[in-house]
């Protein structure tokens, strides 16, 4: 299932598409007049835009103007619980996990993956505080143990808010709430750009600080 921000993506380019052809088949071709080439100045916005959302942002110069943080990446997470956090014995940490963000200048999708469970983000945003320095990163979840593990661990949500400072930042910390009555920090370290680990052991695989 797509993403609303493929979605507008998809919707953006067919539109940008269409009134490009419906302009040429409509007998406007700039080849002929210079003049005409200025009707096609929708049609390149829209692509302009879509090229500057998925991939622009992130190189240097224009990243280096628009400031806003890149994440995207496989992060190495280290969770603490607070020993006042309502978990089962054994489970009370330090807990290792990875953190897979799919990022787009505009949208951005977090996964947490455990051994036993899986968590994506809903309703993720990117504010900067003002006057600070400091940017968060704030999203809501829903984790989803695997089956063998949900007589203790049931379905749940929660919420992180992950502070970080700088346009690349490579080690950030955060917290995460959850309606179990559980809450607790979080340490990251990024440890590769790739976002193509679809499971926990994929992730733990990549990690050279496993060797």
């Amino acid at each position: 299932m797509s993403s609303p921000a493929q979605s507008i993506r998809w919707g953006a380019a067919t539109a940008s598409t269409l009134h490009g052809v419906l302009l040429y088949l409509l007998g406007v071709h700039p080849e002929q007049e210079l003049k005409y080439a200025f009707a096609y100045v929708p049609t390149l916005l829209g692509y302009l835009v879509l090229v500057f959302d998925k991939w622009a942002w992130r190189w240097r110069g224009v990243h280096r103007l628009t400031g806003h943080p890149r994440l995207d990446g496989t992060w190495r997470v280290t969770l603490h619980p607070s020993p006042e956090s309502h978990i089962p014995a054994g489970g009370r940490g330090p807990i290792r996990t990875y953190l897979t963000i799919e990022q787009s200048y505009w949208t951005l999708h977090a996964t947490l993956r455990t051994a036993e469970s899986t968590s994506r983000s809903t309703n993720a945003t990117i504010e900067k505080r003002d006057g600070s320095g400091v940017t968060e990163l704030r999203f809501l979840y829903e984790n989803i143990p695997q089956v063998a593990h949900q007589h203790r661990s049931p379905v749940h949500t929660g919420a992180c808010r992950i502070s970080l400072a700088g346009r690349t930042p490579r080690s950030i910390t955060g917290r995460y709430y959850t309606d179990r009555f559980t809450a607790g920090d979080m340490e990251l370290d990024l440890i590769s750009r790739s976002t193509e680990h679809s499971t926990f052991t994929e992730a733990a695989a990549s990690d050279t600080s496993n060797d």
